[in-house]
């Protein structure tokens, strides 16, 4: 298959939705340029493996080149952007974890804040086609309007990881209406599934359950979650990226302003409860359950207005939570045995 002229350029490409989507564009035979600084916030292990699932699939695929490097270093961004000319730019690399923001906020104004700054300025100075970047469905708080619909204001971030992605999409706004740089923001919503992160609900369960730990549950369980498999979150971005925002966009000024927000999640809140039991019945393993007070900056709930996504591009998830779980749960197997 012959390789597509444009080139792709990923940042947090060893990242659990990065490095996905980095196989997605060399699938499809883009060039695809990776960037991620493999900070120590979880175990940097398993950000090489997910790179080196992509160095695997390379061969057969459109270009791949690897830098480790930070948004946050303006100097090896413009190298980069210099030397290969990004058509679309994929900002995923950011601090991420709602109550890590809580203990170490500075890593978090360095990357979400200044890193995204960064890459705003080199997809202005470099004419970029599309810039896509990955908001949050924190940005909601705790909103109790059911469905999130992306028309909510948003003034009360219960985390400082929350405040950062608003002023992200402030951000894109601003350099949008004033460059009139066409940028998408995508709000994504719990997202799950093979060679996910540590540090969330699908792997803490699993890894507790399985060594017979106690697994802690807060809110004394009353919290539900819109999770979403990794296949249809990176379709959605694909699909997001080659579309860009530069028709029929206008803000209520009646200004034409390339910039546009979407949600990205599942469209269904799942009890957490039912998905602890979904865990249960793929290890066939009872978890012992540890009910706990909800932590700061936590939301009962969280649950994604997806029709604006698939007006915009078709965007239909496909993986049942059902089938999600499973999934997981049969790589998280396989995983375990191949640790050394």
């Amino acid at each position: 298959m012959k390789s597509h002229n444009k080139v792709i350029l990923i940042t947090g490409c060893a990242g659990f939705i990065g490095s996905a989507l980095a196989i997605k564009f060399l699938s499809n035979n883009y060039k695809v340029i990776g960037l991620d600084n493999i900070n120590d916030y979880y175990d940097i292990k398993l950000k090489y493996s997910r790179l080196k699932n992509i160095d695997e699939i390379k061969s057969k695929s459109g270009d791949w080149k690897f830098f480790k490097s930070s948004i946050d270093n303006i100097k090896e961004l413009d190298k980069i952007f210099e030397r290969y000319k990004p058509d679309i730019v994929i900002n995923l690399a950011a601090q991420a974890g709602v109550r890590y923001s809580i203990e170490n906020p500075t890593s978090y104004m360095r990357s979400n804040l200044e890193g995204f700054f960064n890459i705003l300025e080199m997809c202005k100075v470099y004419d970029v086609e599309h810039l896509v970047y990955a908001s949050s469905s924190s940005v909601y708080g705790e909103k109790k309007d059911f469905p999130f619909n992306e028309e909510n204001i948003l003034n009360k971030p219960l985390s400082f990881y929350a405040a950062t992605k608003i002023s992200n999409e402030m951000m894109a706004y601003s350099y949008s209406n004033i460059y009139k740089l066409p940028i998408t923001g995508l709000r994504y919503f719990t997202v799950y599934g093979p060679w996910g992160r540590p540090d969330m609900a699908p792997m803490i369960f699993s890894k507790n359950i399985i060594s017979k730990k106690p697994i802690p549950i807060f809110n004394f369980g009353k919290m539900s979650r819109d999770f979403t498999f990794i296949n249809d979150i990176v379709d959605g971005t694909f699909l997001c990226a080659l579309k860009s925002p530069l028709s029929n966009l206008k803000d209520s000024n009646n200004n034409f302003v390339p910039n546009k927000i979407f949600n990205i999640g599942y469209g269904r809140p799942v009890d957490l409860n039912y998905f602890i039991e979904l865990l249960e019945d793929a290890f066939s393993i009872k978890a012992i359950k540890e009910y706990q007070p909800i932590k700061p900056g936590d939301v009962e709930k969280t649950f994604a207005d997806t029709t604006n996504l698939e007006k915009w591009v078709g965007y239909k998830p496909k993986v049942s939570i059902d089938n999600g779980v499973y999934l997981f749960a049969k790589w998280y197997k396989k995983y375990l045995k191949d640790l050394p």
